[in-house]
């Protein structure tokens, strides 16, 4: 795992690699626009796949969190799930909150929503557990006022590594930008294995970690056995939340990296081009 930790860290001194096109089938949209057969729905509260609600939804080519069909939310937390786990990759959504949030969510979840990475499959979680064990980018909307940062680090069920210390914290804030309104965002979340997790916005790196493991709490109801503290998290499911505040997601993408992960020379270029490619900034 050194030597991962040195290409990452070598690029950005990477100028001189001659250019070449990036791989077309290395991308996979997650999110084909058209359905949600590749997905998995998991509500706290109900059986595997028990889309209560419509709560996900495909409409206009989006992807759709939406609470039309509730009276109040009840802490039903939900999560959408691709169908395939992932170890090492680059993952891309570009998000916009809207409308209200619905009667009985709480206040830390008003334009709340999350990407999870490295986490356990839907069929693992039990009814009543409430969030997977995993590593969130907690995107946060504005609120027309007060700085709230985005592609936050949120750990339900797991702890990480920065700096050189294990970080026990459940939410760690990023350095991003406030994106008031409903307004698209770009963000990326660049995983490898392991090593290193980077949180991207609109182009900027806003949060950095290491060692991701399993560990801590604020995951209910979880199997007995499951939740092994220290276990290093190698590779796992990429899920969407619903939290109680609609969203939209026009792009679902990724990058698989795990053919280029034992070998830097190659996964340095691949990482150059995947910085550069066009459209890796603005949501717009």
């Amino acid at each position: 795992m050194k030597k991962l930790l040195t290409a990452l860290f070598m690029l950005a001194g990477l100028h001189s690699f001659a250019q070449k096109e990036i791989a077309p089938n290395k991308w996979l949209k997650l999110f084909n626009g058209k359905d949600l057969k590749d997905w998995d729905i998991k509500i706290t509260g109900h059986e595997l796949n028990d889309n209560y609600g419509n709560t996900f939804r495909v409409d206009s080519g989006m992807l759709k969190v939406s609470y039309e069909n509730y009276d109040e939310f009840k802490e039903q937390y939900g999560h959408i799930f691709y169908k395939k786990n992932f170890s090492a990759y680059l993952v891309v959504v570009e998000y916009k909150f809207t409308g209200e949030q619905v009667k009985g969510g709480p206040g830390w979840a008003y334009r709340n929503s999350g990407v999870m990475l490295h986490g356990q499959t839907a069929a693992s979680m039990t009814k009543d557990q409430d969030f997977p064990i995993s590593l969130e980018e907690q995107l946060l909307g504005g609120n027309g006022t007060d700085p709230r940062s985005t592609s936050n680090l949120c750990t339900p069920g797991t702890n990480v590594v920065m700096n050189g210390k294990l970080i026990k914290d459940h939410c760690i804030s990023s350095t991003s930008k406030t994106y008031h309104g409903d307004v698209w965002v770009h963000a990326e979340a660049l995983v490898l294995r392991d090593s290193v997790i980077k949180h991207i916005v609109e182009g900027d790196t806003v949060i950095v970690y290491n060692k991701p493991q399993m560990g801590g709490g604020n995951v209910s109801h979880p199997k007995p056995g499951l939740l092994q503290e220290g276990k290093l998290l190698t590779e796992g499911s990429i899920s969407l939340q619903s939290e109680s505040h609609p969203v939209a997601f026009r792009k679902v993408e990724l990058f698989d990296l795990s053919p280029y992960i034992n070998d830097p020379v190659k996964l340095n270029k691949i990482l150059h081009q995947l910085q550069n490619r066009p459209g890796a900034k603005k949501a717009k």
